[in-house]
Order: C-alpha cells, then sequence, then structure tokens
C-alpha cells in the first residue's frame, strides 16, 4: 500500500514537537525516534572504546559492527567491512582524497562536474593543484539542470584516472545518469566516486550495480544522526595508503576510521536503517515482486522502502513544480516538465522577481515554513547560472514526511507575500 503521511510522521518527534513545515530537508533532515533511542541506549548501555576486554567494549563492537552491516545492505554493498564512517561527506572525501592522491602524477587528469556540491570538487582540485595533475570540468545544462553528456564523453578521450559526480544535484534535484556515465568512465580506464548525498533519501542504491569504486552519503541526510558513510570497494580500500597512527587498524574499514569514532552516532545509523527497513516491510509489499529476485532479507526491506519513498515522492515533486509554475514572478531552475519527474528529487530551486531569496527564506520562517537560501555549497551551479552575486536561490526540499498539504500552504504563504509586496 502507499506511504500513510499521518502514520509515518509518528516516527518523527520533531514533527510532533513543532507546528513548522520543514522543507529545508535537502540541508538535513528530521531524526527519526529509532535513531534516537539507539543513541540513547549506546550511551546508557555500552558506552566504550574500541577493542577492550571487558563487556561493555565488546558489546559497543558488536553494535558498530552491525551498524556497518546495516549500512552495506542500505548501499547493497559486498560486505561490512566496504562501509566506512567517518564525520561527514566532505571530511570523508577530504580524507581519501589524500590518499587517493599517491596515485596519481603530473599530468594525470581529473574530471569534476559544474552540477556538484563543491565537496565533490574542491577535494579532487587541491590534489590536483598538489600532483600537478589537470583538471577537465563538466557544464551542465543551464535550461534544465542536466549534465552535458557530449562534453563528459570528450573529456574521457583524454583518459583520466578519476571521475567524480554526484547522483543527485543538491541545488537543481537532477538525477545524473549513473547508468550511461560510470560504464563510459570505467572502459576509459577511471575511477569513479559518487557523492550520493543528496540522492540518498529519496531512492534506492545499489553500490555492485553501479559499479562505481566509491560512493559516500551523510546519514543526517536520510533521518539519521550527523554522520557520513563511504562505500569503497573492498580491494580499493585495502591497497589505498592510509593516513592514521600507527597502532591503529591496518585493514579496511579501520585504517580509515581515524581515532575514536562517534559510536553514539554510528549506532543512530544503525537506527535510522532500522527504521527505513520497518517502513519498507510496512508499505513496500507492492515491490516485492520485482525486487525480491536480487535482495532477500533486510536489503530487501530496505530497498522496497527506498522505492515506495520515490513512488510517494514523486507526487510531491509533481504537486511543487505546479505550485511554483503557478505562482507569478517565480523562475524555476532545472528541469520543469511533469513527464521527466523519474529524472530528479522533489528538491527545486527557484527566484522570486524582485527579490531577494534570503528574505524569502526569512519572510516563509515567520509563517511557519523552513526553506534554504544561498547556494548549498554548489558553488558552480549558482555562478553558472549567474546568480551567485545576487543571493543565490531559494530551495525547497520535501522528503517522505511531507505531504501535500504542506505544499499548498507553502504556496499559498508565497502568494501572500507577493501579493503584501
Amino acid at each position: 500500500m502507499p506511504l500513510d503521511p499521518p502514520n509515518v510522521r509518528l516516527n518523527f518527534p520533531a514533527l510532533q514537537r513543532s507546528k513548522a513545515i520543514f522543507l529545508d530537508n535537502p540541508a538535513g533532515t528530521q531524526i527519526c525516534q529509532t535513531s534516537l533511542k539507539r543513541i540513547v541506549d549506546y550511551l546508557q548501555t555500552c558506552n566504550a572504546n574500541h577493542e577492550g576486554a571487558f563487556a561493555n567494549s565488546r558489546q559497543s563492537d558488536a553494535l558498530l559492527y552491525e551498524a556497518h552491516a546495516a549500512a552495506a545492505d542500505f548501499y547493497n554493498a559486498a560486505r561490512p567491512e566496504e562501509i566506512v564512517f567517518g564525520a561527514n561527506m566532505t571530511t570523508l572525501t577530504l580524507h581519501l582524497s589524500r590518499s587517493l592522491a599517491r596515485w596519481l602524477k603530473a599530468g594525470d587528469r581529473l574530471v569534476v562536474t559544474r552540477l556538484d556540491h563543491d565537496a565533490n570538487i574542491s577535494p579532487w582540485l587541491l590534489i590536483a593543484e598538489e600532483r600537478g595533475c589537470v583538471v577537465d570540468w563538466v557544464d551542465f545544462h543551464p535550461e534544465d539542470g542536466t549534465l552535458n553528456l557530449e562534453e563528459f564523453r570528450k573529456t574521457l578521450e583524454r583518459q583520466p584516472r578519476l571521475v567524480a559526480v554526484g547522483y543527485a544535484s543538491n541545488a537543481l534535484g537532477t538525477i545524473n545518469p549513473l547508468t550511461e556515465i560510470i560504464p563510459l568512465a570505467k572502459q576509459a580506464g577511471a575511477l569513479v566516486y559518487v557523492d550520493a548525498v543528496q540522492y540518498a533519501p529519496h531512492g534506492p542504491i545499489d553500490v555492485q550495480a553501479l559499479d562505481c569504486d566509491f560512493l559516500v552519503s551523510s546519514a543526517y541526510k536520510w533521518f539519521g544522526p550527523h554522520v557520513g558513510v563511504l562505500y569503497g570497494r573492498y580491494e580499493l580500500l585495502q591497497a589505498l595508503f592510509a593516513y592514521k597512527v600507527r597502532p591503529a587498524a591496518s585493514e579496511p574499514p579501520g585504517k580509515f576510521e581515524t581515532g575514536t569514532l562517534n559510536h553514539e552516532g554510528i549506532a543512530g545509523v544503525l537506527g535510522a536503517l532500522e527504521y527505513l527497513a520497518e517502513l519498507g516491510e510496512e508499505y513496500g509489499a507492492g515491490f516485492e515482486i520485482e525486487l525480491a529476485n536480487k535482495y532477500q532479507g533486510r536489503r530487501l526491506s530496505l530497498k522496497k522502502a527506498m522505492t515506495a519513498i520515490r513512488a510517494y515522492e514523486e507526487g510531491l515533486a509533481r504537486a511543487l513544480l505546479e505550485t511554483l509554475e503557478e505562482t507569478p514572478g517565480v523562475t524555476i531552475y532545472g528541469i520543469r516538465d511533469l513527464h521527466r519527474l523519474n529524472e530528479r528529487v522533489p528538491t527545486v530551486a527557484f527566484r522570486l522577481k524582485s527579490w531577494h531569496p534570503r528574505r524569502i527564506a526569512e519572510e516563509l520562517d515567520k509563517a511557519g515554513i523552513y526553506v534554504w537560501d544561498g547556494n548549498y555549497y554548489a558553488l558552480e551551479v549558482t555562478t553558472r547560472l549567474g546568480v551567485e552575486e545576487d543571493g543565490g536561490m531559494v530551495r525547497v526540499g520535501p522528503v517522505h514526511y511531507n505531504t501535500v498539504r504542506e505544499i499548498e500552504q507553502f504556496g499559498a504563504a508565497l502568494r501572500k507575500l507577493i501579493q503584501e509586496s
């Protein structure tokens, strides 16, 4: 059966406490109760450091391993050891890029895109500067926010060593065609590093099917705490040099999980994935047949959850685009065609004629509606669209706990601003 928003919302304490309409989700979702409970339980029952000879430490290590296993199920990684936890996507990428830099030499080429969050651009620019590498940029089409695939193919003729690409744009919502991009990159001999932060709350991920080498997201974008979750192909993680202290683990994932991790946060990641697995069991029955021949157990439950979320959110994206199209003076950036909703997540950026984006966000806040403004670290996007110097854009991003009614309230509040100005 389809998602039942009133029932889903009961899993989120913030939605019970506050009457606000949370449309700021691309910057971070609200945390689910299961995740909160895991965090508190960890701190109360097994708060200990790693590899101790006593019960609390053993219990802590077992829980951390289970979190690695659950995250492997979420990404459909081959094994838990392919999961590396860290502070966030940005920190993990900076860390791993430093290790990958040791494989590069002067003149090697790296590919980045102007559609990406800067966390999947700056780390590669930094190592290119350090190692004397050449960076090739792939542009996007300003009219609909889609990647310029012809330009991408041309960069591959130069045989890059690495391609960094996003799964979905955190500014415009565009889903990149990774099933086309990754095989082309691999044929050219490149490693592929995928930023899945914006896509992860909106649809199923399968790193084995994608055949990417690395993929990373942050759990606070999918109903958990502030923890980053990196997938790396095991043989690559094993071969890479790790910047770590000498007594630390020499095998993945421990060699990359430097220092004492945020154990309670990792417990919270497990809780978020338990919530999603339960959601899949409750609402994913309609997707059982198409998924069961490929996934089993918790992997199946998670894929059913994310497939059900994707189906539900298509209605939110449709309502949001229709609302903005009907609002006088609005310019929508990215895919607007309602027949192409499968090419985007429900993250939508816009500008309102004669209104600075910050002022819109401030006025909507007075109405209890939370949205974001600026460039959201997608600096190349706002620069390319010519809006960076004038405040960027307003970004609205519903997730599966939002409702069409909330979209309607957002639209009414926006139109009221126009009428009163």
